[in-house]
């Protein structure tokens, strides 16, 4: 599905777009209401954010010039196709001296061939060279 290029006026998308909004489950928006929640009818799936929603206010982002914004929205739709435990796994082996420039770049590379994760993986890379000038890396041999 082709995403529409959105603008500031687009903001909030629940609000001003709910016809774009959907639930991980293919609900719409406008369906998660207090009553579905009450008769449980509506799942925790239901609440997480999708990737397209991610990509949505990223291309607002971009619309208002906030490039490091939108970047952060891109990244953050790749992340939502990795499950929680791999995620915190990566998350404790971004923490500074947690890992060697090697681990760093085989996470990336990770990122990049299993979940296709392109965006997050250049971070990782940036921060596997950013932590090396800081000499905040890990020891290879550990």
């Amino acid at each position: 599905m082709s995403l529409p290029e959105l603008d500031r006026t687009d903001y909030p998308l629940s609000v001003n777009r709910p016809d774009l909004l959907t639930t991980p489950t293919g609900a719409s928006f406008d369906s998660l209401t207090l009553d579905r929640v009450v008769a449980g009818d509506v799942s925790a799936e239901d609440l997480r954010i999708t990737p397209d929603t991610l990509r949505l206010q990223a291309s607002i982002a971009d619309g208002v010039g906030r490039r490091q914004l939108a970047a952060n929205f891109r990244r953050a739709a790749e992340l939502t196709a990795i499950p929680d435990e791999r995620l915190l796994a990566m998350y404790n082996a971004l923490r500074p001296n947690s890992s060697s420039k090697a681990e760093l770049l085989a996470l990336a590379d990770d990122l990049e061939t299993t979940y296709s994760a392109h965006h997050a993986a250049g971070l990782v890379r940036e921060a596997a060279d950013v932590y090396e000038r800081r000499d905040i890396l890990a020891d290879e041999d550990q």
